[in-house]
């Protein structure tokens, strides 16, 4: 059984969190049941609160990072080969491609919220800095301002977010996570970023096409293994495993607003629903019908 100090009237941090979230309007921070709220899409951007007891998801990995702060609770998770605990006014930075868990580590439940970010959204700041994604080797950190600027888009979730303050949030947020990536950064110039940005470009415009390598090697000049490489390098993931992402949101939409499993899987480009829900349970950590059940939009 893991422990953790609290204060005298059972909240953890209290003061800390009372600072980080001075302001935040209708947030709900009583765990009563496993309930995931989903706020208005953008693109590359997704945004969540969630809260749970116990364990909440399996393993699973996907190709955004996911960035974001726990509210009230114990945040508990595997990564990277050790389980990681997050308090109340932590953040929390998980690179893409990542395997790990997440859920409660004590009775009390757990009130978190999330910020998903595809790495092609950090391009334009990644391109003018001349490095690569940042990676940052501990997962949970400390640090008011880098919570109080994921609070800043994670505030209301039942509000669409700007575009002027994306284009500043994302900047900022750029810096924050260089700032802690304690591993080097892969040079730009190492990176053929004009071929795969064409090809990530290609691959979203094609979500439900049966992309071929011979396709992709036309349109970017780089051969199937080169091309791979750069991906990787750039996105922190495959040209494939980016396009069956893409399909797999366009699946999750789908289902969240109504439209039966079977016929989504059809639509998106999956064999047959297990199919779909095989592949969705790897990325999400649970099953489709488990996902919707929980999953309620803002507003």
């Amino acid at each position: 059984m893991v422990t953790f100090m609290q204060s005298g009237n059972g909240t953890l941090h209290e003061d800390v969190a009372g600072q980080i979230f001075e302001g935040l309007e209708r947030l709900c921070v009583t765990p009563e049941a496993n309930r995931i709220l989903s706020a208005p899409a953008y693109p590359g951007i997704e945004r969540i609160q969630a809260q749970f007891r116990g364990d909440a998801f399996e393993l699973h990995r996907h190709d955004t990072y996911a960035l974001g702060v726990t509210i009230r609770g114990v945040q508990t998770f595997r990564y990277r080969g050790e389980q990681r605990y997050s308090l109340p006014g932590r953040v929390i930075i998980l690179h893409p491609d990542e395997l790990h868990d997440g859920g409660a580590a004590t009775e009390d439940g757990l009130v978190y919220r999330m910020l998903y970010l595809e790495p092609s959204v950090m391009f334009q700041c990644l391109e003018a800095a001349r490095v690569g994604l940042p990676f940052v080797d501990n997962p949970v950190v400390e640090d008011n301002r880098l919570a109080g600027l994921l609070l800043a888009a994670l505030g209301e979730l039942d509000r669409e977010l700007d575009e002027l303050f994306v284009d500043d949030f994302v900047s900022r947020l750029t810096h924050g996570l260089v700032q802690h990536a304690r591993l080097p950064q892969r040079p730009l110039s190492s990176i053929a970023w004009g071929q795969v940005k064409t090809a990530r470009d290609y691959l979203e415009a094609h979500v439900t096409h049966g992309v071929r390598s011979q396709e992709l090697e036309r349109i970017t000049g780089l051969d199937r293994f080169a091309l791979a490489r750069h991906f990787r390098a750039a996105f922190a993931t495959s040209p494939h495993r980016f396009l069956l992402m893409r399909r797999l949101q366009q699946a999750k939409a789908m289902i969240g607003a109504g439209e039966p499993i079977a016929e989504v899987a059809a639509a998106t480009g999956f064999a047959d629903q297990s199919h779909l829900t095989r592949h969705f349970k790897k990325a999400f950590g649970m099953a489709p019908g488990a996902w919707n059940t929980m999953v309620r939009r803002a507003g």
